[in-house]
């Protein structure tokens, strides 16, 4: 059974083409909350045409969004052009995974169903480096400990640049060196070694609080930057949150 999985986050769209439990195909579209029906109806078909996707193979839609307003709006979309509603995910939809708070976002619980579907028998810590930068934990028996929720990394970066008059936009990679000589050095190496420096700080301390050596999964938009830095990231995987959104939808 095919099925089309869309995360809507604060920056991006998500889409996934799911055979069975496998992601074949993905893309990323801009979030903009004021869009029309209409205009998300001509994007999709177009990105349905661009990778060879035939509405009519597809058997199940599930939506995941922490955009409230874009939810309604991408939903009618989805009827015009499949002729069935989607199915709709949050925190409130039974798994295996005991939210506890009922202020948990969609991208968080996806992130923590995700790890433990995939990765059972041992505590885990999901990093997302998305519009916010969250570093959640799960145990074996899918109960959730807990969540952090920092500034996000592309986000801090844009403050600094629109709040200051003389700093650069710059390309969010490993510098040349970690002392810079040169602005755009010097601003990288504050990004890229200050978060992760962060995000280490983040696993030490969770790993401390909990008593165990957590299997640690790092995916948002960002997470290949930071991967290759650190041996206390295990693994790093794009479309965790949108795998984490297709166990929730599977069988609904």
């Amino acid at each position: 059974m095919n099925s089309i999985v869309i995360n809507v986050g604060n920056s991006n769209i998500r889409f996934g083409l799911f055979d069975e439990d496998n992601c074949d195909i993905s893309w990323v579209v801009n979030t903009k909350p004021y869009r029309t029906t209409d205009e998300l109806y001509a994007q999709i078909l177009m990105l349905y045409q661009t990778y060879k996707i035939e509405p009519a193979d597809i058997s199940k839609i599930i939506i995941g969004s922490v955009v409230p307003q874009l939810t309604k709006v991408i939903s009618s979309s989805i009827r015009k052009i499949h002729g069935i509603a989607p199915v709709i995910v949050d925190r409130n939809t039974l798994s295996e995974v005991e939210a506890k708070s009922k202020q948990m976002g969609t991208d968080i619980y996806a992130n923590l169903v995700a790890a433990h579907n995939l990765y059972p028998d041992r505590k885990k810590i999901v990093i997302d480096f998305g519009t916010a930068l969250t570093a959640s934990c799960v145990t074996e028996t899918g109960e959730t400990l807990g969540v952090i929720i920092a500034p996000g990394i592309v986000t801090s970066l844009n403050s600094l640049i629109s709040q200051t008059a003389q700093l650069p936009e710059i390309e969010l990679v490993k510098p040349k060196s970690v002392l810079g000589l040169d602005t755009v050095t010097c601003m990288q190496s504050g990004m890229v070694y200050g978060f992760l420096g962060m995000v280490e700080g983040f696993i030490d301390r969770i790993n401390d609080e909990v008593n165990d050596d957590c299997f640690v999964i790092a995916t948002g938009g960002v997470s290949h930057v930071y991967k290759p830095l650190t041996d206390k990231i295990h693994i790093a995987d794009r479309l965790h949150t949108l795998k984490g959104l297709y166990f929730l939808g599977k069988n609904l």
